[in-house]
């Protein structure tokens, strides 16, 4: 006759029972840590600024843009107006200077429309990409290049 379960050796026994026991403590365990990283997965979600969530989304991108484009116009405008130039050439006057200066073109763009605005220019700091130019009264008004700062 075959063995039954109850006929087994005690030692058998013993190791499936602790077989058991070991099983369900790695399933509480198991368990457990699921539970933790369930927690911390709400709390990064919950957490997260929205504007944090959308900023590598394409809407974001288009966003940002928008919402620096009419600082990167104003100044694209005063570049015009001090170069004598068309939008393509300012613009491209505008890029390479942020690109040597290591600034974003809306940072860069800020500046200039800001030194511009500004009634008084800021304290020995060139942002850009050109000297300004202002009226001469001596040739009726003439825009001339303002000096250049030592």
């Amino acid at each position: 006759m075959g063995r039954g379960p109850d006929d087994s050796p005690p030692e058998v026994n013993r190791r499936l029972e602790a077989a058991r026991l070991e099983f369900d403590a790695q399933a509480r365990r198991f368990e457990a840590a699921k539970a933790q990283l369930q927690v911390t997965l709400d709390r990064v979600r919950a957490g997260r600024p929205h504007r944090e969530i959308l900023r590598n989304s394409a809407f974001a991108r288009l966003q940002a843009r928008l919402e620096t484009m009419p600082v990167i116009e104003q100044a694209k405008g005063i570049l015009m107006a001090q170069h004598r130039c068309g939008p393509e050439e300012a613009f491209d006057l505008l890029r390479r200077a942020s690109q040597s200066a290591n600034v974003r073109v809306s940072v860069l763009a800020e500046r200039i429309v800001e030194q511009i605005s500004s009634p008084e220019p800021p304290a020995a700091v060139e942002t850009a990409p050109a000297p300004r130019q202002a009226a001469d009264p001596d040739r009726g008004g003439a825009i001339r290049p303002a000096r250049q700062r030592a």
